[in-house]
């Protein structure tokens, strides 16, 4: 493991790094190359046939991979005990914390090993750990997993290629928002609630209002948050992050509509649903029209809950304008314990995600008029789970 460890954050041609080369087989058996992002990245993979894999960013080794089942370069994959003494094929995850008395983190459902010179991420079959068989790799990285993607997701098939560039390899701002709305739309992005929708992102920017606009999307086959970003006084940044990587970035208020928007663009605004206050973790009020609409979270089971949004009736107006939020509150209680899923609920055939008005799709209009305030939710809720798992490592 030292020879692995002593090769990382090396250039390709240091003395460390040929030793690595030489012990896992002298020559890759096979080569890859990828460009990623921008600023643009290089990234090479040498993959050998013994099951090893060394990946470099601008020729710096930024990981190492084991792989220990068989890979389309590898038959049988590496015997694991060689390159770290005591930690078998089989191991589980307790075999790894035993071996390494250190803390231990959370990333994208994983959990890593901070070490003095690198970090240690075991990837064993999704929720898998706990069984003789589950792992299937062990990878060494320079960075923190929670800030940076798998390194095996760098040769994604789905969006490795996102980011589009002129004849004269410059950038492509047009081409790559081109790439992300054509991938949405096939389904194979899929468009996150905030910060930017990608079809205010150039409004928007242009306005100079923000000292930063972003649009982001995720790939559905890696799950890797493609992170398009515009600044006001510098170029343009294209990265790709775990989903919590993600959600940390910063995020500006989106100032009014009819502040950076234009004629039909305001007018969209005006016709749309749009947010007039919620209760954390119980409601959301929008109005369009005139017409006020409750999303009132319920429960269904201890492991499973779901939303029903109602019309507001006179009655029930005319309580929210008499006894304010409160009314609003004893209503979505009120919901929850009849059990909207049942027909016999009075709740049940009001429900417009269930029965919409002329086929409308009100989960998508209800996710654009509370969608900045669903994304300062999860930025809360992210900073309380590494907030948990800083004290659980502690401990």
């Amino acid at each position: 493991m030292q020879v692995l460890l002593e090769a990382l954050g090396e250039p390709e041609g240091d003395a460390a790094v040929r030793d690595l080369i030489a012990a896992f087989g002298t020559r890759p058996v096979e080569t890859a190359a990828y460009r990623i992002g921008e600023p643009a990245v290089i990234s090479r993979h040498l993959r050998f046939g013994s099951g090893g894999e060394i990946v470099l960013h601008d020729d710096t080794v930024t990981a190492v991979i084991l792989h220990l089942t068989p890979t389309p370069f590898a038959s049988r994959g590496l015997d694991l005990d060689v390159w770290i003494p005591g930690i078998g094929n089989s191991a589980t995850f307790a075999d790894f914390r035993a071996s390494f008395d250190v803390s231990w983190r959370f990333a994208e459902g994983d959990r890593y090993f901070v070490l003095d010179a690198a970090y240690l991420r075991p990837e064993f079959v999704k929720y898998g750990g706990r069984r003789a068989g589950d792992l299937q790799r062990v990878a060494f990285t320079v960075e923190d997993p929670k800030d940076t993607c798998r390194p095996v997701h760098d040769g994604c098939p789905v969006c490795r290629e996102l980011v589009a560039r002129t004849e004269d390899d410059l950038f492509d701002l047009d081409g790559t928002i081109h790439r992300l709305i054509d991938g949405i739309e096939a389904g194979v992005l899929t468009s996150r609630d905030g910060p930017v929708p990608l079809a205010d992102l150039l409004t928007l920017h242009a306005s100079a209002l923000l000292e930063r606009v972003e649009s982001q999307v995720t790939c559905t086959a890696c799950g890797r948050v493609a992170c398009l970003t515009l600044y006001r006084d510098s170029s343009p940044t294209f990265d790709h992050l775990p989903l919590d990587a993600a959600l940390r970035r910063p995020h500006e208020a989106i100032p009014p509509v009819e502040h950076w928007g234009d004629a039909a663009r305001i007018a969209a605004a005006r016709e749309a649903m749009r947010y007039v206050d919620h209760e954390p973790g119980s409601w959301f009020l929008v109005e369009q029209h005139g017409d006020l609409y409750l999303d009132s979270r319920y429960t269904i089971s201890s492991m499973l809950d779901d939303s029903c949004l109602i019309r507001l009736d006179d009655a029930e107006r005319r309580q929210y304008h008499e006894a304010g939020r409160d009314s609003l509150t004893d209503l979505a209680r009120r919901i929850d314990s009849s059990g909207p899923r049942r027909e016999g609920s009075p709740f049940h055939l009001r429900n417009l995600r269930l029965y919409p008005d002329d086929g409308r799709d009100y989960s998508s209009e209800i996710r654009a008029a509370i969608a900045d305030h669903t994304w300062l939710a999860r930025q809360k809720q992210a900073a309380a789970q590494r907030a948990r798992t800083a004290s659980a490592a502690e401990g």
